[in-house]
């Protein structure tokens, strides 16, 4: 799985638009809980549900993305299905529940 980054909003945008299903991982390089969480959810991505393209977020850098999205802690997980965020997890984020709200939207879509 490539691991792509975004720092625009019209990249955002442009990247939702030409993909058929996103996951959008937004946090920061100083986030600790972020450094642990992140592997876990492209190794969770990469298995259970190849169809979705994965991109990192740096807040940092993509001041934009986190103010038009209201993005406000970090990590945040943004899922598309269709050009629509359907899944928004933050902060304490399960990964057997969001494997389990991926699984309901991903089958709908490619199954």
């Amino acid at each position: 799985m490539e691991n792509q980054s975004i720092i625009s909003f019209d990249e955002f945008q442009k990247f939702v638009e030409a993909n058929p299903s996103v996951c959008f991982y937004l946090s920061t390089p100083k986030c600790n809980v972020c450094k642990i969480l992140k592997p876990k959810v492209v190794e969770l991505i990469g298995t259970k549900f190849p169809q979705i393209r994965f991109v990192y977020v740096d807040l940092n850098e993509a001041k934009e993305i986190a103010g038009q999205l209201s993005v406000f802690a970090v990590p945040t997980i943004l899922i598309y299905f269709d050009s629509k965020e359907v899944i928004r997890a933050s902060r304490n984020i399960s990964l057997e529940m969001l494997g389990e709200q991926i699984e309901r939207y991903y089958q709908l879509m490619f199954e």
